[in-house]
């Protein structure tokens, strides 16, 4: 038998199946797993963790066009309709003029929607890719590699959120009535809306999932928020209702932080936006720490 009969015959180095490099790659994360609050002696992992914030961060700065940009301008086309519909005199609800009520709303629908995008799409790339195992073999701990993601969704809110609102107010001739409550409350919907795009990342398995979250759960809420109407406009029978969207609270804050009216309690509102994200946060730490769904 010649050389070349020989070598068809022969069975080819890296003739295992593709779920054996899957497989490896499961067993080494599952190895550093034991070790991740550990690096260099230190309990924080700076480098790591700083790396990874950097890594979120840039993934949208780096096509600011369509992160950025494009929700400005839907932003604007969204006042734009609304004041040639209702004219530029339409007195909104609690006597304010209608096109100054919309802003607040319209900044933070925007900064919600790109914050949950912004990591959804970071984990099911990553999916999707096959190098989701690039984030959990790192020496990083599970609440370390959740807030890293985190702050990629929280930083393009803020960013989304802050552009989207000078745009606005450019417009409006706008001041905020309180600029600390209304960043509190911006940042506050922003990681929400971050550590539930993680948790729609983690669950999905296709991308149709993920438009499925969107389009049937963060559309809703988002919209359901308060951010065209008041609560007070509602009927008596879905103000209950609408009470439960933690994202009201969202927008009905923000909403105080610029123009100093509001429907519920600020304080309340504050309160219930932290122990949503505190909840949220814990769940996910155990999720990424069992690799749930992360292999699927």
């Amino acid at each position: 038998m010649n050389f070349v009969a020989q070598l068809r015959r022969s069975k080819p180095a890296h003739s295992r199946p593709p779920s054996a490099d899957r497989d490896f790659a499961k067993h080494w994360a599952e190895h550093w797993s034991d070790h991740r609050r550990r690096y260099d002696g230190a309990w924080l992992n700076r480098h790591g963790l700083t790396t990874l914030c950097r890594r979120e961060s840039l993934r949208f700065l780096s096509i600011f066009g369509q992160t950025i940009i494009g929700p400005v301008v839907s932003s604007l086309l969204f006042l734009a309709v609304f004041t040639f519909a209702l004219g530029r005199t339409g007195i909104g609800p609690m006597g304010i003029p209608y096109r100054e009520f919309l802003v607040p709303g319209l900044v933070m629908m925007t900064a919600m929607q790109n914050a949950f995008a912004n990591t959804s799409s970071s984990l099911m790339t990553a999916k999707y890719q096959g190098n989701i195992v690039d984030l959990l073999t790192p020496p990083l701990s599970e609440g370390e590699l959740l807030f890293g993601l985190a702050i990629g969704g929280v930083v393009r809110g803020l960013v989304v959120g802050a552009t989207t609102f000078l745009a606005l107010a450019a417009f409006q001739g706008l001041n905020p009535a309180a600029p600390l409550a209304a960043f509190w409350f911006l940042l506050q919907a922003s990681l929400l809306m971050s550590l539930f795009g993680i948790l729609a990342g983690v669950w999905a398995e296709k991308w149709e999932q993920v438009g499925a979250v969107t389009n049937f759960v963060v559309v809703p809420l988002t919209f359901l928020s308060g951010t065209f109407y008041a609560l007070s406009d509602l009927p008596e029978g879905w103000v209950g209702v609408a009470s439960w969207n933690p994202l009201f609270y969202a927008v009905d804050g923000f909403r105080y932080g610029i123009l100093g009216v509001h429907e519920s309690g600020v304080v309340f509102g504050g309160t219930v936006l932290a122990l949503f994200n505190l909840l949220l946060f814990v769940a996910l730490a155990m999720a990424l720490k069992r690799h749930w769904r992360l292999w699927a």
